[in-house]
């Protein structure tokens, strides 16, 4: 009786810790975000611009960036559908109960999971549906409808601490089909591509059976000494999402793989040893790898002579993006204008989604507009993304990375470096043999425990 009592007391400080980070953060959604008509937008390798007659036009040469930014001409409509293409994942309330705990959010702890989900989305979106898939339905989505976001927010939460009081437990479900569900005339690849961008949200969905739920992802986070509830630094959420990608079970998972810098060093073997491996037949077969490299941009504070390296890495078109923030606050870096970063927000609680019915609703994993934020307001502590589909991408991407970390690095060291060789070779990293039982080697768990304490509190 005792629990149950304890448990009820849980569920009702959620409530609370939901209504309380709605009100400090949805806002943010119906705040307009201005950008210049004279400077280049970058958005995950795409670069846009703004004329003066507000259309956005190919940009033919950008001379301090390097030549794999892909040019594109198109419309603001062409650059809003790009950007609301991205999955957004974000706090989630009224989920199942995650185990060993009575939580059934995340508001207030989850952030850098989500952030780390969106960096491993865009990964998988790359690898299933290409950079150049936008969702068709994109400009369905409407950021201004006639309720205020926040009014609904106070409406939503109202009725959920409600429900908790009068013992209602049903989870509620976004119904917010609109447009976006009516069917259309579409060829098979386009079928195809949405039965794909449906696959991939669902991975991410908040339930136990989701291979990169929020669920799957604390449970891996207890090796490293975390549990549901704790924050998360950008570093122990790579290695968390390294491990929830090997223990996919999904056939069409099977075809990725995810390595984890080593103290700032990608070792180029280590990498084409995990793309490169052998059927039973004896044949070869390759993978596609999402290199996360975990770094530190400064001391205390962000060293802005690491500016012009970050922006040259979001205009690369194999970036996946950043896991990064700003103090106690943690976000997903897509892109940039000027000095100032492209970023999604995790921070809006939004009702859980029941993403194993048919034709689950979509719109509420889909940002309706970009934010943006100074590079100096950026905490030095992140997770850079990068996706190469053959061995081939990742050998060229490494060269290209290499010359630009030379060429932006006012320091005596890089920010990060790819050596050739193994590990091993450097006398560092275990033997990839282990216990089936140990999803992280002894060294990789001091690893984790060095990155949970230097890493900064997110809130």
């Amino acid at each position: 009786m005792e629990a149950t009592g304890t448990d009820e007391v849980e569920k009702i400080k959620s409530k609370f810790m939901s209504a309380w980070h709605n009100m400090k953060y949805s806002w943010v959604l119906k705040t307009k975000t201005y950008f210049s008509r004279n400077s280049p937008v970058f958005l995950l390798g795409k670069c846009y611009h703004f004329k003066t007659d507000g259309t956005y036009v190919v940009l033919h040469s950008v001379q301090s960036y390097p030549a794999g930014a892909l040019e594109i001409s198109g419309s603001v409509e062409e650059f809003r559908k790009d950007f609301i293409s991205r999955i957004w994942l974000t706090y989630r309330e009224e989920f199942p109960q995650i185990r060993g705990s009575a939580l059934t959010t995340d508001c207030g702890w989850g952030c850098t999971l989500r952030t780390g989900q969106m960096l491993l989305a865009q990964g998988l979106m790359l690898h299933f549906l290409g950079r150049a898939w936008v969702w068709p339905d994109a400009l369905d989505i409407d950021n201004s409808d006639s309720e205020s976001w926040t009014a609904h927010t106070v409406k939503k939460l109202t009725a959920s601490f409600e429900a908790s009081l009068t013992a209602e437990r049903e989870p509620k479900i976004l119904s917010h089909h609109r447009r976006g569900t009516l069917k259309r005339n579409c060829d098979a690849n386009e079928m195809r591509n949405e039965v794909y961008h449906r696959k991939i949200i669902s991975w991410f969905g908040d339930s136990p059976l989701a291979a990169f739920g929020l669920h799957q992802l604390t449970e891996y986070g207890k090796k490293s000494g975390k549990i549901a509830g704790d924050w998360y630094g950008p570093a122990v959420v790579a290695h968390i999402l390294r491990k929830a990608v090997e223990e996919a079970r999904d056939p069409d998972l099977q075809g990725v793989t995810v390595y984890v810098a080593q103290d700032c060093t990608v070792y180029s073997s280590d990498v084409i040893d995990r793309q490169c491996s052998f059927l039973d037949s004896g044949e070869a077969d390759t993978k596609a790898v999402i290199i996360l490299v975990p770094v530190r941009l400064g001391g205390e504070r962000t060293n802005m002579d690491y500016l012009e390296f970050v922006k040259g890495i979001l205009s690369l078109e194999y970036c996946v993006g950043i896991i990064g923030g700003k103090p106690k606050q943690s976000y997903y870096f897509a892109g940039f204008q000027d000095d100032s970063l492209i970023y999604m927000d995790p921070h809006y609680c939004q009702s859980f989604v029941d993403v194993s019915i048919k034709d689950f609703p979509l719109e509420s994993f889909h940002c309706p507009s970009p934010k943006k934020m100074s590079f100096k307001k950026m905490d030095p502590s992140c997770t850079i993304g990068f996706y190469c589909r053959t061995v081939q991408d990742f050998e060229r991407a490494s060269e290209e990375i290499t010359k630009m970390l030379k060429s932006s690095s006012k320091e005596k060291y890089p920010l990060f470096t790819f050596v050739k060789g193994h590990s091993r070779d450097y006398d560092f990293a275990s033997s990839p043999l282990r216990e089936e039982n140990d999803l992280f080697s002894e060294d990789e768990k001091k690893r984790l425990k060095r990155f949970s304490t230097e890493e900064f509190v997110l809130l």
